[in-house]
């Protein structure tokens, strides 16, 4: 667990912190009596709130204290995320629209004045992401010897090197398409690279603009660098550009018009009906085929294509035009993240080493540790390694019976998977429950579950109808003629390469009252239960959504007594209209609420008489902020802190199987009413607040008070507790000798 440093309360405007003995009665408090309903304007909408957050991704692409490479990628994340919001949320608006489904949403807006809004936003949005790359990051590139050329600014000795990489890598994978009666429009695939080009026929009068196309096969890098081999400058082109440059090469006798790369985003939300599915993991398998034939939802085209050509294209496509977006500038500016693998430090974040734990430590077991201890771990701070060997020596270990674990999503080369394994082979009772539909990541899960499965792991899939999203996993060892059981409960992936770039918390414990809930978590996911019972944890879809409603209108009950209440909240997304009119009671009776919200957050805060005690902030920086925390002050007794997997949404609350865990060490808890929610208050540099009239603007800050980055603060610390354990070693070491 990360040190814990003294209390700040009183520079950070914190109330005081109850600390007496650890008890968790069950609530009995009556929700406090709402006098008014809020209206829709009491709510953002989910979509534009998520639009506002991609946003807050840009403005770090615009940052110049950002390292420049770093402003590259998050210029790319942003790409990537509006391929996602068309697929699925775009996609399913337009569903409803075409479905004739005029349901509104919470904040009163229809699907299709949902879906005008987003494409004014959208359209600002791609306007300022392709300003950034062409006026702010192409010549600071090029300031730093990386070069990126168009088709016209290449020199002639750069022109040669093109056209023969163009004869030798390109011409021999391409296939042309015409497009006329004799030949049918072709089927393109999801986000597939294309280039329509305009033809004429010379020995006419007549222009007869005859188009084709050339599809681009994956395989093929969308990026190429000119020279490599040789030259010392780092010199780029598009590999749209060089198709465009050589397209003649494929229509001899014609006269190139034109050439433009375009590409189409596709719905690529799976439609499964589990109840109907006998066999679940080929129906998905079978469906992730479908998605290259879904429905077109967005084209994007580079600016200058003929407008009879451009009208073929969304005839063809079924596509209107206020889904296309023409550009100034190369498609899919996701494909410069390969940037960031360049080899300039100075270019990118400082190097940062998660600092090992200082209580489970290499060569001991873990079991010794755990079994007189919680231990807590803040990622990426804290190494992820302690995870993966408390599967691993589980997995070793021939004490241990049992293994129990979800994977919702893991890397390519799990040590997990391969953990569970191991495990399995040495003969131990081995359940993996892995979700089949975590979304862009089914085809993984697939390859994993069959590699489960053949080596003799009880392979199931959860509940029909919710996505199996929880973080556990459980070992159940033979201790002295009995058996114990310890668990690892997080807010994020068993994933070692992500848990290096998300915030997340990982808490380790043997207490029976939690180890039996997750037990009996595991019992209800791969048996039957229509009503389980859990003393301590929160789980979805059956006791989250009705405690946390409950625990937030005890704050509200609190206040109105006269008694000091509190509510601090840590998440990705806040959705839930419920959650949301509680925290409007809670905060009109008088409860101090701060949220952290990193995305989506519907709730509209600082409105006078409904909203004035809820401050809201989003953080975004370096790392992804992925943990969910939630902090109930309940001045009756000790408060009440909980970590889990689940964010306040419908999907976490009803439609996934979550689990929210109460954090009950002395020390853990103590770091994170101490440390973790007041240094996350502190930040000004990364952090931004949002208004009431839906902006988010950067923390207030006087000339005189310093930069604060909760995340460079983490770091900072765990580097000095790097440092420390490296000296205990080295005096431990020569004590020895």
């Amino acid at each position: 667990m990360p040190a814990r440093r003294q209390s700040s309360s009183a520079n950070t405007g914190l109330p005081p912190i109850n600390r007496r003995g650890v008890k968790y009665p069950r609530l009995t408090t009556k929700p406090v009596e709402r006098h008014t309903r809020p209206s829709n304007a009491a709510y953002f909408n989910r979509e534009l709130s998520w639009l506002a957050f991609n946003r807050r991704v840009l403005e770090q692409a615009h940052d110049a204290h950002v390292p420049l490479l770093e402003r590259v990628k998050f210029l790319a994340i942003v790409c990537s995320n509006l391929d996602e919001f068309f697929e699925i949320r775009v996609a399913g608006l337009i569903q409803q629209v075409e479905s004739g489904v005029n349901k509104a949403g919470i904040d009163g807006l229809g699907p299709r004045e949902q879906l005008r809004r987003i494409h004014s936003v959208v359209a600002s949005l791609v306007d300022d992401l392709y300003r950034t790359w062409q006026e702010e990051l192409v010549p600071s590139l090029a300031a730093e010897g990386i070069i990126f050329k168009s088709a016209e600014e290449l020199s002639a000795t750069e022109l040669g090197w093109v056209k023969q990489y163009f004869e030798e890598q390109v011409f021999p994978v391409l296939t042309p398409l015409g497009l006329d009666q004799s030949h049918p429009f072709p089927q393109l695939g999801n986000k597939t690279l294309n280039v329509i080009v305009s033809l004429d026929d010379p020995s006419t009068t007549e222009v007869e603009r005859q188009a084709a196309l050339l599809p681009v096969p994956r395989i093929l890098p969308r990026l190429v660098r000119m020279n490599a081999d040789v030259a010392k400058e780092q010199t780029y082109i598009f590999l749209s550009e060089i198709i465009k440059l050589c397209a003649d090469a494929f229509f001899p006798g014609y006269k190139i018009n034109g050439a433009h790369a375009f590409r189409v985003t596709r719905n690529s939300d799976l439609y499964i009906d589990e109840e109907e599915a006998e066999n679940l993991l080929k129906t998905i398998e079978a469906e992730l085929l479908n998605l290259r034939r879904g429905a077109a939802v967005r084209l994007e085209i580079e600016q200058g294509v003929n407008e009879e050509i451009f009208t073929t294209l969304c005839d063809h496509l079924e596509l209107s035009h206020e889904y296309v977006f023409r550009l100034n500038g190369p498609l899919n500016l996701l494909r410069l993240m390969s940037l960031t693998e360049i080899d300039r430090p100075d270019l990118k974040y400082p190097p940062f080493t998660p600092a090992p734990s200082t209580v489970l430590k290499p060569g001991i077991s873990p079991f010794d540790t755990i079994r007189q201890r919680d231990v807590l771990l803040h990622h990426p701070y804290d190494a992820f390694t302690p995870v993966v060997e408390f599967v691993a020596q589980a997995a070793r270990d021939p004490k241990v019976f049992a293994m129990k674990q979800t994977l919702y999503r893991t890397s390519g080369d799990s040590p997990i998977v391969r953990a569970l394994i191991e495990a399995s082979q040495r003969g131990k009772q081995v359940t993996a429950l892995v979700e089949l539909k975590a979304r862009f990541d089914e085809a993984n899960n697939i390859q994993w579950a069959r590699q489960l499965e053949e080596a003799g792991v009880h392979v199931v899939y959860g509940l029909v109808g919710h996505k199996t999203h929880c973080k556990c996993s459980l070992v159940v060892r033979r201790e002295g003629g009995k058996l114990k059981r310890y668990v690892h409960l997080g807010t994020g992936n068993y994933n070692p390469k992500t848990a290096k770039l998300y915030t997340d918390l990982s808490l380790f414990t043997a207490r029976t009252d939690i180890t039996d809930d997750v037990a009996n978590t595991f019992n209800t996911l791969t048996g039957f239960s229509r009503e389980p019972h859990f003393e301590r944890l929160l789980v979805a879809p059956f006791t989250l959504h009705s405690r946390t409603i409950e625990l937030i209108d005890r704050e509200a009950a609190n206040a109105a007594a006269g008694k000091p209440a509190r509510i601090m909240a840590k998440m990705n997304s806040l959705v839930d209209k419920a959650t949301i009119d509680h925290l409007y009671a809670a905060s009109r009776a008088g409860v101090q609420i701060d949220l952290i919200v990193r995305g989506i957050c519907c709730l509209v805060p600082g409105v006078r008489g409904l909203s004035e005690n809820i401050r809201v902030r989003s953080i975004v920086g370096r790392y992804l902020e992925h943990v969910r925390a939630f902090y109930f002050q309940n001045s009756d007794g000790e408060p009440e802190i909980f970590c889990g997997s689940a964010d306040w949404m419908p999907r976490n609350f009803f439609r996934r199987i979550e689990v929210t865990f109460p954090v009950d060490d002395p020390a853990a808890r103590a770091w994170i009413t101490d440390e973790l929610f007041p240094m996350e208050l502190q930040d000004n540099e990364n952090a931004r607040e949002l208004k009431s009239n839906g902006a988010y603007l950067p923390a207030e800050r006087s000339d005189d008070t310093p930069s604060f980055s909760v995340q460079n603060y983490f770091i900072a610390a765990a580097n000095q507790r790097a440092k420390a354990a490296l000296l205990a070693a080295s005096e431990e070491e020569a004590g020895d000798e």
